[in-house]
């Protein structure tokens, strides 16, 4: 099989615990753009925390954000396609966010807005963007009835209000939200929550980028490490499960690779495999 485009996630597959990109990955990434095999990024962050990836790889096309829910254009900044929360479902989500009382964190217009009762937990939404806007009260923010929309809303708090949270968009929303309740990385004793709208996710952001570039699913390559990942995994040619990754996600995958996102380097290999093309 010959393959035709590469897309990568971010954290825990090309950059390391503390957000660096490890240098061999990035070469061999570069390395398939120098022989005009188009690369993108497909990931959780919102586009001002994968920018700078995008600008350091030295891609132009599309990069799929927030987890496939923002296409932007890496060479314009410009949104190619959203998938977000407008008018009253919108508002509806606000309402159940507020209703549970977790420390809530609005993704929108590509900022993520906190109040006080988020502080504690800035340094781990920091991992989906720097771009932290301070509220009185992030439910009084203006950004819920924006016609741009809600891209994303994370939430974090012991698990009966994010389970509380759960069940109050269960029942404001309904299957409008797609919602994903899980453990907190690095913050103790605290669970997190992400909600999305229905319809999107890694799998469709790919199918979009390799629509853009012409390309078929079949000659597509995906390189990831985690539950998100597995709609993307799954609909690629060919796909790679870091070392860390759960099995569950390995299962997704066509390959497993040895490397995991602390030592670097199973991006290149994942190139080296599919592409034939050795780190620089």
């Amino acid at each position: 099989m010959t393959y035709k485009l590469c897309a990568v996630d971010l954290d825990g597959t090309l950059l390391d615990p503390t957000g660096v990109a490890h240098e061999k990955d990035v070469g061999a990434l570069r390395g398939l753009l120098a022989r005009g095999i188009p690369v993108t990024i497909v990931t959780g962050r919102l586009y001002s925390g994968t920018r700078p990836t995008a600008e350091k790889l030295g891609l132009r096309g599309p990069v799929a954000c927030v987890d496939g829910s923002h296409i932007v254009s890496a060479e314009t900044h410009k949104t190619l396609h959203c998938h977000a929360f407008s008018g009253e479902r919108a508002l509806a989500l606000r309402d159940a966010m507020e209703q549970s009382r977790a420390a809530t964190f609005l993704f929108a217009q590509d900022q993520v807005v906190y109040d006080t009762d988020g502080i504690p937990y800035l340094g781990y939404v920091s991992t989906w963007s720097t771009s932290l806007v301070a509220a009185g009260r992030t439910a009084a923010h203006p950004f819920w009835e924006a016609d741009e929309g809600v891209t994303a809303v994370v939430a974090v708090g012991d698990r009966l209000q994010i389970q509380a949270a759960v069940d109050a968009i269960a029942t404001r929303v309904g299957e409008h939200a797609q919602v994903a309740m899980f453990p907190a990385k690095s913050v103790e004793d605290r669970w997190g929550m992400i909600v999305r709208a229905s319809g999107g996710d890694k799998g469709t952001a790919l199918r979009f980028v390799a629509e853009h570039y012409g390309v078929a699913l079949e000659h597509v390559v995906a390189i990831g490490d985690w539950i998100n990942d597995i709609p993307m995994l799954r609909v690629a040619g060919r796909s790679f499960a870091m070392g860390h990754a759960p099995a569950a996600v390995k299962s997704e995958a066509s390959d497993r690779l040895e490397h995991t996102s602390m030592s670097g380097g199973g991006v290149a290999r994942a190139v080296e495999l599919a592409f034939g093309v050795a780190a620089r």
